[in-house]
Protein backbone atom coordinates (compact mmCIF):
# COMPACT_ATOMS: atom_id res chain seq x y z
CA UNK A 1 0.00 0.00 0.00
CA UNK A 2 1.37 3.42 -0.86
CA UNK A 3 2.01 6.17 1.62
CA UNK A 4 -0.80 8.71 2.10
CA UNK A 5 0.10 12.14 0.73
CA UNK A 6 -1.63 15.31 1.90
CA UNK A 7 -1.24 18.97 1.05
CA UNK A 8 -2.17 21.53 3.71
CA UNK A 9 -3.14 24.92 2.27
CA UNK A 10 -3.05 28.13 4.31
CA UNK A 11 -4.05 31.62 3.22
CA UNK A 12 -3.05 34.54 5.42
CA UNK A 13 -2.22 32.21 8.26
CA UNK A 14 -4.00 33.40 11.40
CA UNK A 15 -2.39 32.37 14.68
CA UNK A 16 -5.00 29.70 15.32
CA UNK A 17 -4.96 28.08 11.88
CA UNK A 18 -1.17 28.26 11.54
CA UNK A 19 -0.60 26.69 14.95
CA UNK A 20 -3.14 24.00 14.07
CA UNK A 21 -1.40 23.18 10.78
CA UNK A 22 1.97 23.02 12.54
CA UNK A 23 0.58 20.58 15.09
CA UNK A 24 -1.27 18.61 12.42
CA UNK A 25 1.79 18.34 10.18
CA UNK A 26 3.99 17.04 13.00
CA UNK A 27 1.38 14.50 14.08
CA UNK A 28 0.67 13.26 10.57
CA UNK A 29 4.36 12.91 9.71
CA UNK A 30 4.86 10.91 12.93
CA UNK A 31 2.12 8.57 11.69
CA UNK A 32 3.81 7.99 8.33
CA UNK A 33 1.95 10.54 6.21
CA UNK A 34 3.79 12.67 3.64
CA UNK A 35 2.81 16.29 4.30
CA UNK A 36 3.32 19.34 2.10
CA UNK A 37 2.34 22.78 3.42
CA UNK A 38 1.49 25.54 0.93
CA UNK A 39 1.37 29.03 2.42
CA UNK A 40 2.85 32.49 1.99
CA UNK A 41 6.57 32.54 2.80
CA UNK A 42 6.01 34.87 5.77
CA UNK A 43 3.81 32.25 7.45
CA UNK A 44 6.55 29.63 7.20
CA UNK A 45 9.09 32.07 8.66
CA UNK A 46 6.84 32.44 11.69
CA UNK A 47 5.88 28.76 12.11
CA UNK A 48 8.68 26.76 10.43
CA UNK A 49 6.66 23.89 8.95
CA UNK A 50 9.80 22.05 7.85
CA UNK A 51 10.78 21.71 11.52
CA UNK A 52 7.52 19.79 11.96
CA UNK A 53 8.68 17.37 9.25
CA UNK A 54 6.63 18.78 6.38
CA UNK A 55 7.79 19.88 2.95
CA UNK A 56 7.09 23.58 2.48
CA UNK A 57 6.19 25.29 -0.80
CA UNK A 58 5.67 29.07 -0.84
CA UNK A 59 2.35 29.99 -2.46
CA UNK A 60 1.09 33.58 -2.19
CA UNK A 61 -2.40 34.39 -0.88
CA UNK A 62 -3.75 35.28 -4.29
CA UNK A 63 -6.15 33.79 -6.82
CA UNK A 64 -4.37 34.94 -9.97
CA UNK A 65 -3.47 32.30 -12.59
CA UNK A 66 0.18 32.07 -11.50
CA UNK A 67 -0.66 31.44 -7.84
CA UNK A 68 -3.37 28.91 -8.72
CA UNK A 69 -0.98 27.14 -11.12
CA UNK A 70 1.65 26.89 -8.37
CA UNK A 71 -0.91 25.40 -6.01
CA UNK A 72 -2.15 23.01 -8.72
CA UNK A 73 1.39 21.77 -9.26
CA UNK A 74 1.89 21.30 -5.51
CA UNK A 75 -1.30 19.20 -5.34
CA UNK A 76 -0.42 17.07 -8.38
CA UNK A 77 0.37 13.92 -6.39
CA UNK A 78 -1.83 14.52 -3.33
CA UNK A 79 -4.32 11.95 -2.12
CA UNK A 80 -6.13 14.56 -0.01
CA UNK A 81 -5.90 18.35 -0.01
CA UNK A 82 -6.80 20.10 3.25
CA UNK A 83 -7.53 23.84 3.07
CA UNK A 84 -7.67 26.02 6.17
CA UNK A 85 -10.04 28.96 5.84
CA UNK A 86 -12.36 30.26 3.13
CA UNK A 87 -9.75 31.87 0.87
CA UNK A 88 -7.54 28.79 1.01
CA UNK A 89 -10.56 26.62 0.18
CA UNK A 90 -11.56 28.77 -2.80
CA UNK A 91 -8.04 28.73 -4.25
CA UNK A 92 -7.70 25.01 -3.61
CA UNK A 93 -10.99 24.36 -5.42
CA UNK A 94 -9.68 26.28 -8.44
CA UNK A 95 -6.41 24.37 -8.34
CA UNK A 96 -8.22 21.01 -8.16
CA UNK A 97 -10.68 21.82 -10.95
CA UNK A 98 -11.06 18.80 -13.22
CA UNK A 99 -9.35 16.46 -10.76
CA UNK A 100 -10.86 13.87 -8.45
CA UNK A 101 -8.64 14.66 -5.45
CA UNK A 102 -10.91 15.15 -2.40
CA UNK A 103 -10.83 18.54 -0.69
CA UNK A 104 -11.21 18.84 3.08
CA UNK A 105 -11.79 22.33 4.45
CA UNK A 106 -11.52 23.49 8.04
CA UNK A 107 -13.54 26.63 8.80
CA UNK A 108 -11.50 28.00 11.70
CA UNK A 109 -13.55 31.12 12.27
CA UNK A 110 -16.70 32.95 11.30
CA UNK A 111 -16.21 36.02 9.13
CA UNK A 112 -18.34 39.15 9.06
CA UNK A 113 -18.89 41.80 6.40
CA UNK A 114 -21.39 44.52 5.55
CA UNK A 115 -23.02 45.75 2.34
CA UNK A 116 -21.61 44.44 -0.94
CA UNK A 117 -18.78 42.67 0.88
CA UNK A 118 -21.38 40.62 2.74
CA UNK A 119 -22.71 39.24 -0.55
CA UNK A 120 -19.17 38.40 -1.67
CA UNK A 121 -18.57 36.63 1.65
CA UNK A 122 -21.73 34.53 1.25
CA UNK A 123 -20.66 33.59 -2.27
CA UNK A 124 -17.21 32.61 -1.00
CA UNK A 125 -18.77 30.50 1.75
CA UNK A 126 -21.06 28.71 -0.72
CA UNK A 127 -18.21 27.97 -3.11
CA UNK A 128 -15.98 26.67 -0.32
CA UNK A 129 -18.76 24.54 1.20
CA UNK A 130 -19.86 22.98 -2.09
CA UNK A 131 -16.34 22.30 -3.35
CA UNK A 132 -15.40 20.38 -0.21
CA UNK A 133 -15.92 16.67 0.27
CA UNK A 134 -15.92 17.33 4.02
CA UNK A 135 -16.07 20.59 5.97
CA UNK A 136 -14.63 20.45 9.49
CA UNK A 137 -15.53 23.16 12.01
CA UNK A 138 -14.60 23.83 15.65
CA UNK A 139 -18.10 24.77 16.84
CA UNK A 140 -21.66 23.60 16.29
CA UNK A 141 -22.84 26.93 14.87
CA UNK A 142 -20.12 26.83 12.19
CA UNK A 143 -21.15 23.28 11.28
CA UNK A 144 -24.71 24.56 10.87
CA UNK A 145 -23.49 27.50 8.77
CA UNK A 146 -21.52 25.21 6.46
CA UNK A 147 -24.56 22.99 5.99
CA UNK A 148 -26.69 26.06 5.28
CA UNK A 149 -24.20 27.11 2.59
CA UNK A 150 -24.50 23.76 0.84
CA UNK A 151 -21.83 21.52 2.39
CA UNK A 152 -22.45 17.89 1.51
CA UNK A 153 -20.77 16.73 4.74
CA UNK A 154 -20.01 19.06 7.68
CA UNK A 155 -18.62 17.73 10.95
CA UNK A 156 -17.61 19.03 14.36
CA UNK A 157 -13.84 18.83 14.74
CA UNK A 158 -12.31 20.61 17.74
CA UNK A 159 -9.10 22.51 17.05
CA UNK A 160 -6.96 22.05 20.15
CA UNK A 161 -4.40 24.60 21.31
CA UNK A 162 -0.90 23.06 21.00
CA UNK A 163 0.78 22.56 24.36
CA UNK A 164 4.30 23.92 23.62
CA UNK A 165 3.15 27.55 23.91
CA UNK A 166 1.68 26.68 27.29
CA UNK A 167 4.78 24.84 28.43
CA UNK A 168 6.79 28.03 27.88
CA UNK A 169 4.57 29.97 30.30
CA UNK A 170 6.27 30.95 33.54
CA UNK A 171 4.66 32.41 36.61
CA UNK A 172 6.44 35.26 38.35
CA UNK A 173 7.09 38.94 38.26
CA UNK A 174 9.24 39.34 35.14
CA UNK A 175 6.37 39.99 32.73
CA UNK A 176 4.51 42.13 35.26
CA UNK A 177 7.58 44.25 35.87
CA UNK A 178 8.14 44.75 32.16
CA UNK A 179 4.56 45.93 31.73
CA UNK A 180 4.51 48.14 34.82
CA UNK A 181 1.96 46.04 36.71
CA UNK A 182 3.89 44.90 39.78
CA UNK A 183 1.54 46.51 42.31
CA UNK A 184 -1.70 46.60 40.30
CA UNK A 185 -4.04 44.03 38.73
CA UNK A 186 -3.04 42.88 35.25
CA UNK A 187 -5.76 42.10 32.69
CA UNK A 188 -4.87 40.49 29.35
CA UNK A 189 -6.66 40.34 26.00
CA UNK A 190 -5.19 38.83 22.83
CA UNK A 191 -6.28 39.09 19.20
CA UNK A 192 -6.16 40.97 15.93
CA UNK A 193 -7.02 44.65 16.28
CA UNK A 194 -10.13 44.48 14.10
CA UNK A 195 -13.77 45.38 14.86
CA UNK A 196 -15.16 41.89 15.52
CA UNK A 197 -12.68 41.34 18.36
CA UNK A 198 -14.69 43.70 20.56
CA UNK A 199 -11.78 45.85 21.75
CA UNK A 200 -13.82 49.06 21.47
CA UNK A 201 -16.21 47.57 24.02
CA UNK A 202 -13.22 46.64 26.15
CA UNK A 203 -11.99 50.25 26.13
CA UNK A 204 -15.48 51.38 27.14
CA UNK A 205 -15.27 49.00 30.09
CA UNK A 206 -11.80 50.27 31.01
CA UNK A 207 -13.32 53.71 31.60
CA UNK A 208 -15.29 52.17 34.47
CA UNK A 209 -12.53 50.30 36.28
CA UNK A 210 -10.03 53.18 36.09
CA UNK A 211 -11.66 54.51 39.27
CA UNK A 212 -10.26 51.58 41.25
CA UNK A 213 -7.24 51.96 43.51
CA UNK A 214 -4.88 50.61 42.38
CA UNK A 215 -6.01 51.03 38.77
CA UNK A 216 -5.92 47.73 36.81
CA UNK A 217 -3.74 47.71 33.70
CA UNK A 218 -5.30 46.21 30.57
CA UNK A 219 -2.76 44.80 28.12
CA UNK A 220 -3.90 43.97 24.58
CA UNK A 221 -1.52 41.80 22.52
CA UNK A 222 -2.06 41.82 18.77
CA UNK A 223 -1.87 43.91 15.62
CA UNK A 224 -4.39 45.07 13.05
CA UNK A 225 -5.92 47.90 11.12
CA UNK A 226 -7.71 49.38 14.17
CA UNK A 227 -4.50 50.00 16.11
CA UNK A 228 -4.29 53.74 15.38
CA UNK A 229 -7.94 54.33 16.30
CA UNK A 230 -7.64 52.33 19.52
CA UNK A 231 -4.41 54.12 20.44
CA UNK A 232 -6.12 57.48 19.87
CA UNK A 233 -8.91 56.53 22.25
CA UNK A 234 -6.45 55.35 24.88
CA UNK A 235 -4.60 58.66 24.68
CA UNK A 236 -7.61 60.98 24.45
CA UNK A 237 -9.58 59.25 27.22
CA UNK A 238 -6.50 58.55 29.38
CA UNK A 239 -7.38 54.89 29.65
CA UNK A 240 -5.23 52.42 31.65
CA UNK A 241 -4.61 50.31 28.53
CA UNK A 242 -1.39 49.23 26.84
CA UNK A 243 -1.19 47.98 23.25
CA UNK A 244 1.89 45.75 23.07
CA UNK A 245 1.61 44.51 19.47
CA UNK A 246 2.09 40.95 18.31
CA UNK A 247 3.99 38.92 20.92
CA UNK A 248 5.66 35.52 20.91
CA UNK A 249 5.47 35.26 24.71
CA UNK A 250 1.69 35.25 25.12
CA UNK A 251 1.94 32.23 27.42
CA UNK A 252 4.17 34.16 29.81
CA UNK A 253 1.93 37.23 29.71
CA UNK A 254 -1.11 35.07 30.39
CA UNK A 255 0.56 33.25 33.27
CA UNK A 256 1.30 36.64 34.86
CA UNK A 257 -2.25 37.98 34.40
CA UNK A 258 -4.94 38.19 37.07
CA UNK A 259 -7.75 37.93 34.50
CA UNK A 260 -8.02 37.02 30.82
CA UNK A 261 -10.60 38.88 28.72
CA UNK A 262 -12.22 37.68 25.49
CA UNK A 263 -14.76 40.29 24.24
CA UNK A 264 -15.16 38.93 20.67
CA UNK A 265 -18.24 38.97 18.48
CA UNK A 266 -17.58 35.31 17.66
CA UNK A 267 -15.13 32.55 18.65
CA UNK A 268 -14.87 28.89 17.70
CA UNK A 269 -12.42 27.28 20.13
CA UNK A 270 -10.42 30.32 21.20
CA UNK A 271 -6.73 29.66 21.80
CA UNK A 272 -6.73 32.30 24.54
CA UNK A 273 -9.65 30.62 26.29
CA UNK A 274 -7.98 27.21 26.09
CA UNK A 275 -4.68 28.52 27.43
CA UNK A 276 -6.32 30.55 30.21
CA UNK A 277 -8.27 27.57 31.52
CA UNK A 278 -5.26 25.27 31.31
CA UNK A 279 -3.15 27.76 33.25
CA UNK A 280 -5.86 28.45 35.81
CA UNK A 281 -6.27 32.11 34.86
CA UNK A 282 -9.87 33.31 35.45
CA UNK A 283 -11.54 34.09 32.11
CA UNK A 284 -14.29 36.55 31.24
CA UNK A 285 -15.63 35.92 27.74
CA UNK A 286 -18.59 36.77 25.55
CA UNK A 287 -21.27 34.09 25.31
CA UNK A 288 -20.86 33.61 21.55
CA UNK A 289 -20.07 30.86 19.03
CA UNK A 290 -18.33 27.85 20.50
CA UNK A 291 -17.19 29.56 23.72
CA UNK A 292 -20.04 28.37 26.01
CA UNK A 293 -19.58 24.73 24.97
CA UNK A 294 -15.79 25.08 25.31
CA UNK A 295 -15.66 26.58 28.81
CA UNK A 296 -18.79 25.16 30.42
CA UNK A 297 -19.08 26.55 33.97
CA UNK A 298 -15.37 27.36 34.16
CA UNK A 299 -15.55 31.01 33.02
CA UNK A 300 -17.68 34.10 33.46
CA UNK A 301 -19.77 34.75 30.34
CA UNK A 302 -21.17 38.16 29.34
CA UNK A 303 -23.24 39.39 26.37
CA UNK A 304 -21.30 40.60 23.33
CA UNK A 305 -21.09 44.39 23.09
CA UNK A 306 -22.06 45.09 26.72
CA UNK A 307 -19.33 47.24 28.26
CA UNK A 308 -21.42 47.51 31.42
CA UNK A 309 -21.60 43.73 31.93
CA UNK A 310 -17.92 43.34 31.12
CA UNK A 311 -16.82 46.10 33.52
CA UNK A 312 -19.14 44.86 36.27
CA UNK A 313 -17.76 41.31 35.99
CA UNK A 314 -14.15 42.54 36.07
CA UNK A 315 -14.86 44.60 39.20
CA UNK A 316 -16.60 41.67 40.87
CA UNK A 317 -13.80 39.18 40.20
CA UNK A 318 -11.03 41.56 41.23
CA UNK A 319 -12.84 41.94 44.55
CA UNK A 320 -13.51 38.23 45.04
CA UNK A 321 -10.30 36.14 45.24
CA UNK A 322 -12.27 33.10 46.37
CA UNK A 323 -14.37 33.14 43.20
CA UNK A 324 -11.18 33.53 41.16
CA UNK A 325 -9.67 30.51 42.89
CA UNK A 326 -12.80 28.44 42.15
CA UNK A 327 -12.69 29.50 38.51
CA UNK A 328 -9.00 28.56 38.28
CA UNK A 329 -9.72 25.08 39.65
CA UNK A 330 -12.78 24.63 37.43
CA UNK A 331 -10.77 25.77 34.40
CA UNK A 332 -8.11 23.12 34.90
CA UNK A 333 -10.80 20.44 35.32
CA UNK A 334 -12.60 21.59 32.19
CA UNK A 335 -9.37 21.62 30.18
CA UNK A 336 -8.53 18.09 31.29
CA UNK A 337 -11.73 16.86 29.63
CA UNK A 338 -10.98 18.40 26.22
CA UNK A 339 -9.72 16.32 23.29
CA UNK A 340 -5.93 16.20 23.09
CA UNK A 341 -3.71 17.08 20.12
CA UNK A 342 -3.43 13.33 19.47
CA UNK A 343 -7.22 13.03 19.42
CA UNK A 344 -7.43 15.89 16.92
CA UNK A 345 -4.79 14.40 14.63
CA UNK A 346 -6.36 10.94 14.79
CA UNK A 347 -9.75 12.39 13.87
CA UNK A 348 -8.38 14.28 10.87
CA UNK A 349 -6.45 11.20 9.74
CA UNK A 350 -9.62 9.09 9.91
CA UNK A 351 -11.30 11.61 7.58
CA UNK A 352 -8.35 11.37 5.16
CA UNK A 353 -8.47 7.57 5.20
CA UNK A 354 -12.20 7.69 4.49
CA UNK A 355 -11.74 9.95 1.47
CA UNK A 356 -8.42 8.86 0.00
CA UNK A 357 -8.24 6.78 -3.15
CA UNK A 358 -8.21 3.01 -2.50
CA UNK A 359 -4.58 2.86 -3.63
CA UNK A 360 -3.43 5.09 -0.79
CA UNK A 361 -3.17 4.05 2.85
CA UNK A 362 -1.44 5.31 5.98
CA UNK A 363 1.54 3.48 7.32
CA UNK A 364 1.53 4.53 10.96
CA UNK A 365 -0.67 3.36 13.80
CA UNK A 366 -3.76 5.44 14.56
Amino acid sequence: MSQLRTVQVLGGGSAGSSAHVTSLAAGLVARGVRVTVCAPAAVDRAYDFTAAGARFLPVPRRSDPAAVAALRAACAEADVVHAHGLHAASRSALALSGRTVPLVTTWHTRRYAEGARRQILRLLERRAARASAVVLAPSSDLVDLARGRGARDARLAPVVAPLPRLAAAVHGGKARAELGAVDRPLLLAVGSLVPHRGFDTLLDAARVWRRLDPVPLLVIAGEGRDRAALQRRIRDEELPVLLVGRRDDVGELLAAADLALLPSRWEGRSLLAQEALRLGVPLIATAVGGTPELVGEAAELVPYGSAEALARTVLRLLGDPERCARLAEAGRRQAAAWPTEDDTIAHVLSVYDELAQPSAATTGDH
